[in-house]
This record gives C-alpha cells, sequence and structure tokens, in this order.
C-alpha cells in the first residue's frame, strides 16, 4: 500500500536536481518506496497523495509498476504475485501536466511494446505468444505509424463530431428505456419513491455504454447476453497470472471464435455497422488482415465501454459527495452536464496512468530530464490532471471549472482515444436525464465506505448502491 512518506522517499531516492556524475545530465530520481499498481484498490485510494508527493520531487521519477495490459502478451511476462513481490519492473513516470502533454505528443516515444526488441527476440515472441492475447498485442493501441494510422483512418469517422449528433437521439433512447426498467423493477418491489433502490453500476452506468458501442459495432441483439457475459468474465477476471488464467483465455478465445462467426454473417448480410464497413473494406482491397479486425473489434468493444462506465458511476459519486456541486448541477442539468463530464474526467478520470509504457527510441530531454534510449515510460493522466501548476486548486471538484476541458484523461496526440467524443456524449445525457428523472438520487451508504474497485485495471466503483 503507497503511504505518504515523503521523507523516506527523499533519503531512499537522489534529489530531484541530481545529475549524472559523467554527463553532467539530470537524471529521473529513483522513488524505490513507491509501487505504482492501478490493479491495487488500496493503491487506488492514496494514489492522489503520492501523486502529489512525486510531482514535488521531478516532473519525471523512476518508480517500480505493477503489471500492464501488455504482459499477457509474454510467456514469462505474467508470473503469481508472491506477498511483497513487486510484479513489473522499474520504468520512468512522467508526474505534471507540461511534461505529460510533451510526451503524448513526441514521436519519439513508440506504443509499440515491441519497438525496443531484436528482430530475433521479436520473431521469439511471436512464436510463443499465447493466442488469445494476439487481440490486444497487435491492436490500435499498440502500435505506431504507419499501421496505426492506417487503422485509425478506418474507423475514424465513426466518431466524429457529425456522427456523434446523429447518434444522439439513439443514446437518448437507451438512457431513456434503462431508467423506466429501473423504476418498473423498483414498483413491482414495492419500494416507495425517494426509497427505491438500485446498483447504479449493474442497472445503468454499465448497460448503457455496452447497448451503444454493441449497436455501433453491429453485434445482433440476439447475441448479447452471451457476448456481454464473456465481458463481464474478462473484466472481472484475476490478472495476477494471466497467462495460466484458464477461465480469462477461454473467455478471450470464445469472443474470438464468435467473431470469425460474426465476421462471415456480415460478409454475405451487411448492415450500417462497423463491423460490415471492415470486413468490406477488406474485400475492397484494402490491407485489414483478419486479424487486425478481431483486434480492432476486440479493443473497440473493451475500451468502448469500460471507460464510460467508471464516467458515469465516478461522476455520480463525486456530484453525491460534494453538495454544493450537486445544488448546483440540480439547477441546470442540462447547462452544467457538460462541465460535470469534463470535470470528472479531471477529478476522478477511469485512467490514472498508462498501463503499456512507452518504449524511448533515441536520447532525449523531458522537463529538464535525460530520457535515455530504450527506457521505458509512463504518463501519469491523473497525476497531470491534478497538476497545481495547470489547473487551480486541483483537488477541489468544480463543475464549472473554466479550463476542465484541458484534462488529459483520453490522452493526447495520435493516441487520443478514439472513442472519447463517444464517451462524452454517453457522459451528458446519463447525467442530465439521471438527475432530471431521480432529483432525490443519492448514496445508500455513508460515502466513507465507498472503495475503489480495479475493475479492467481502471479507477471506478464495481458497485454504487443508490437509493432514488
Amino acid at each position: 500500500m503507497t503511504t505518504n512518506r515523503m521523507d523516506e522517499q527523499k533519503e531512499a531516492a537522489p534529489a530531484a536536481g541530481g545529475t549524472c556524475p559523467v554527463m553532467g545530465r539530470r537524471e529521473a530520481p529513483a522513488m524505490s518506496s513507491v509501487v505504482l499498481d492501478r490493479e491495487n484498490p488500496e493503491f487506488l485510494a492514496t494514489a492522489y497523495d503520492t501523486y502529489a508527493e512525486l510531482r514535488a520531487t521531478a516532473p519525471v521519477v523512476r518508480c517500480p509498476f505493477g503489471r500492464g495490459l501488455a504482459d499477457g502478451a509474454h510467456p514469462e511476462g505474467s508470473k503469481a504475485r508472491g506477498p511483497g513481490k513487486v510484479p513489473g519492473r522499474d520504468r520512468l513516470f512522467v508526474t505534471r501536466y507540461d511534461e505529460a502533454v510533451s510526451a503524448l505528443l513526441d514521436d519519439r516515444l513508440s506504443s509499440d511494446f515491441r519497438s525496443a526488441m531484436t528482430p530475433e527476440q521479436r520473431a521469439r515472441l511471436e512464436a510463443t505468444m499465447p493466442e488469445e492475447f494476439r487481440p490486444v498485442a497487435h491492436s490500435i493501441i499498440m502500435l505506431d505509424p504507419p499501421d496505426h494510422t492506417r487503422l485509425r483512418k478506418l474507423v475514424q469517422p465513426n466518431f466524429t463530431a457529425r456522427a456523434m449528433e446523429l447518434l444522439r437521439p439513439r443514446i437518448q433512447r437507451i438512457v431513456d428505456e434503462l431508467l423506466d426498467g429501473v423504476e418498473r423493477k423498483a414498483a413491482g418491489r414495492g419500494e416507495a419513491v425517494s426509497e427505491r433502490r438500485m446498483d447504479l453500476v449493474e442497472a445503468f452506468a454499465y448497460p448503457l455504454p455496452v447497448t451503444v458501442i454493441s449497436d455501433m459495432l453491429g453485434i445482433p441483439v440476439e447475441d448479447r447476453e452471451k457476448v456481454h457475459g464473456w465481458a463481464e468474465g474478462l473484466l472481472h477476471a484475476e490478472r495476477q497470472d494471466a497467462v495460466r488464467d484458464e477461465k480469462l483465455r477461454a473467455g478471450m478465445r470464445a469472443f474470438r471464435q464468435y467473431l470469425d462467426g460474426l465476421f462471415e454473417r456480415k460478409r454475405r448480410e451487411p448492415a450500417e455497422d462497423m463491423i460490415s464497413q471492415m470486413v468490406h473494406v477488406q474485400e475492397d482491397g484494402d490491407t485489414l488482415s483478419h486479424q487486425e479486425m478481431v483486434s480492432m473489434v476486440f479493443i473497440l468493444f473493451f475500451a468502448g465501454h469500460v471507460t464510460t462506465v467508471n464516467l458515469i458511476g465516478n461522476g455520480v459519486v463525486a456530484l453525491l459527495t460534494h453538495p454544493d456541486q450537486h445544488a448546483r448541477f440540480l439547477a441546470d442539468p442540462t447547462g452544467l452536464s457538460k462541465g460535470l463530464v469534463e470535470e470528472t474526467l479531471r477529478f476522478w478520470g477511469p485512467v490514472d496512468y498508462m498501463s503499456t509504457p512507452r518504449i524511448v527510441r533515441e536520447d532525449l530531454e523531458l522537463g529538464g530530464t535525460h530520457i535515455p534510449k530504450g527506457e521505458n515510460l509512463s504518463v501519469g493522466l491523473a497525476s497531470a490532471n491534478r497538476d497545481p501548476s495547470r489547473f487551480a486548486n486541483p483537488d477541489v471538484f468544480d463543475i464549472t471549472r473554466p479550463d476542465a476541458h484541458r484534462n488529459i484523461a483520453f490522452g493526447k496526440g495520435i493516441h487520443v482515444c478514439i472513442g472519447a467524443p463517444l464517451a462524452r456524449l454517453e457522459g451528458q445525457l446519463a447525467f442530465e436525464s439521471l438527475f432530471k428523472r431521480f432529483p432525490k438520487l443519492r448514496l445508500a451508504l455513508p460515502a466513507e465506505e465507498m472503495r475503489w474497485g480495479s475493475v479492467a485495471s481502471l479507477r471506478g466503483f464495481s458497485r454504487i448502491p443508490v437509493l432514488f
């Protein structure tokens, strides 16, 4: 568990302004007493204090990390965690806003974890990589240009501002149908108005984005129960030993086999959906391979709803635990829904830091710190979004904050989350409709009893019991 031991950290590491005795260059201080492990709920509970300490130390520090998304691709990369054992290796961590933005925009940093490998190492990795992890290892989030550019160009039109406006009525209908269902179930249980109960995640925050992305991809309604079941299994699977987790691997295999069959159905009977677009672009001479299609759908499906679940859940909890902001929002939910989305992303964004590091392709300097070629570097999105040099009073939750939209919760640059416009729209409609319909919505347990979960290694609440 991370603690606020600034003095211990300073004793364990060189000063922030320390220099390399040979080259005269400032090196990143080592923070050996801090383990950044977003799979650990105890870490999530105290992470913002830790980030404040790291920001005060230096713009770039060196820390041990937990595992990342790509570790399952390595046969030896997912070892069982022993007591007290640090699961990952040290890497550089960017703590402050300006340096985080610079890193995200720097093409000298590679998103492909294989970029530092020799041809022999890459060949060995491909030969030994578990088949179930290939959709992640070959996905758009782990590729550099030109492959990244080609794949992103294929799906980008589905997430433009115009495309989002066309989706708005459909998303609003889904929101209304879910809230209607919540009311019917409460009535069926005989619960009085304002004393009705629901788990916000299970009843609303989860089914909304998963229904929307299923519609967009073209997953048939009759298949969704089993597809969502696989998704739930994957999201809640034990990742501490992913390669050996047969339940996790079986779910990934089943989803891939399902996609193989769905692609064939879409070739025979295309519709107005993203999977139909993909299979027919391939037939029209594009170089999109079957593996690339599987990877794209895999990432769009999971990334297309998991972060939004947490955006909605985190925003509701933040609002309900800040009475002044809650009252302000109830007075104008339509006018303040965008502000609530942006401030939630800044204050409690779904992704604390990029678990899969960028690979430094050549020596560079970041925030006055020497970054050597071959280093692994992670950008602290949550830390940057609480940087007092960028956001005034950053630990205050303020839905009218004028510059909240400058948050980097979804990243920046060529790898900015492609689904960010969709998540923002879903969040706005969810917040506006939820609090208009249920103005007496409140937590069903004391705020101090709420606990961060670690679903898919993101910041969110596994359960949010509320009364309405």
